[in-house]
């Protein structure tokens, strides 16, 4: 036998064995804990990662009640909307029926969503939270669709395979932001414990939520009347539900957005913030605007809108450069090396700041040789990723 030893914490008493081949054994000798503290640690087992909640990042418990609270409303919702398809469609069976018919009603439409959808995956890395909510209103139009098939049993084929074109939308959407979001809480590397963990939390919120929607749409839901009554109201808390849940995140990535808050809270207040502070004031349905305090830059979706001598102008000015920098009256456009780093897409972004500040282009280079260093020090201490820029709709040049 190898290495032995006991544990006590609190109320429980714990051994260990150290076996040869470097794996550990633990093995519970007595527990006195309060039923109720048992039952709480329990759920945190099962729920939680493990060496929660040191082991993730911050915001993560905001983010999983949110998420449970989406996936309940959701849930309900669904039932609703099976419900109406099959009244639709012609057929009277009870809410439990419903979910076995769904499967025919779905698999078609559902299948040219998703692949519609994977055409836009390369957008979604650099905005993960915004594609996000973007897949829940679909998803939640889709649901609409169904609920007032009812009304016009003549369309029902054309209403219902729409629907379903947009939950395949959404559907591939959703699953291809859940990478990027769950990295952002991995604090130990622990990616698949919180992606499991996460997944059981999502299951137990969609059971309850199947349960309770089964015993509306048995009762004060039945009529179409009563869905529409309730339903609007699940939507909102389900859309309520995703805005907070994406707001709880801190990705720690760099695109165009948060690279300009940083750029200003740097030249502003001498301070990068962290991605846990910046989370909150992120934009996540609204277009977002060039900030002012940062260069006004855009990044260059076409070049081929860039006239060619302008472009060869701007190769001999930013000749050492993974980036050129295009300036006008009220915005500054970047044009983006395919090799930039996401240091290459800082240093221009603050060369672009300086220069609307500065007299002439040198007198920026100056400034921005002098604070660089210490920016990107920050950036890094502060947990910020810099060896990548995302930007997904952006063209990349050859030079």
């Amino acid at each position: 036998m190898g290495e032995l030893w006991r544990e006590r914490s609190e109320n429980a008493r714990r051994e260990y064995v150290s076996k040869g081949d470097g794996t550990l054994q633990a093995r519970l000798l007595d527990d006195n804990r309060p039923l109720k503290h048992k039952l709480v640690d329990g759920f945190l087992d099962q729920f939680f990662p493990v060496g929660y909640p040191q082991s993730v990042g911050e915001g993560y418990l905001t983010y999983s009640q949110f998420r449970a609270l989406q996936h309940f409303s959701s849930a309900i919702l669904s039932v609703f909307s099976t419900q109406s398809l099959v009244f639709a469609a012609g057929l009277r069976p009870t809410p439990a029926q419903a979910t076995v018919i769904s499967w025919v009603l779905k698999d078609g439409m559902q299948h040219i969503g998703k692949l519609v959808g994977s055409r836009m995956g390369a957008r979604m890395d650099s905005e993960p939270k915004r594609w996000r909510i973007f897949a829940d209103v679909l998803y939640d139009a889709g649901t609409a669709l169904e609920i007032i098939s009812p009304a016009c049993p003549q369309y029902f084929l054309g209403v219902a395979g729409l629907a379903n074109l947009a939950k395949g939308v959404a559907m591939v959407t959703a699953r291809a932001t859940r990478l990027p979001l769950y990295t952002a809480f991995a604090k130990e590397g622990n990616l698949s414990d919180l992606y499991a963990k996460g997944e059981a939390m999502s299951t137990l919120a969609n059971v309850a939520g199947l349960g309770v929607g089964i015993r509306l749409a048995s009762s004060a839901c039945t009529s179409l009347q009563g869905k529409l009554l309730v339903a609007p109201l699940l939507s909102v808390i389900h859309l309520y539900s995703v805005m907070e849940e994406m707001r709880a995140v801190p990705l720690d990535t760099l695109n165009a957005q948060r690279t300009a808050m940083l750029v200003a809270d740097y030249l502003e207040l001498g301070r990068v913030p962290s991605p846990a502070e910046i989370r909150y004031r992120e934009r996540l349905i609204l277009p977002v605007k060039p900030n002012v305090h940062a260069g006004s830059v855009r990044i260059a979706n076409d070049i081929l809108q860039i006239p060619s001598g302008k472009i060869r102008e701007l190769k001999h000015r930013f000749q050492s450069e993974r980036f050129l920098l295009d300036f006008h009256e009220t915005s500054t456009e970047m044009v983006l090396h395919h090799s930039a780093s996401g240091e290459d897409v800082v240093r221009g972004w603050l060369l672009a700041a300086c220069s609307s500040k500065e007299a002439s282009l040198s007198d920026a280079y100056s400034r921005v040789d002098k604070m660089l260093p210490e920016f990107l020090s920050q950036l890094k201490s502060r947990g910020w990723q810099t060896q990548l820029f995302l930007h997904g709709s952006a063209a990349r040049a050859f030079w």
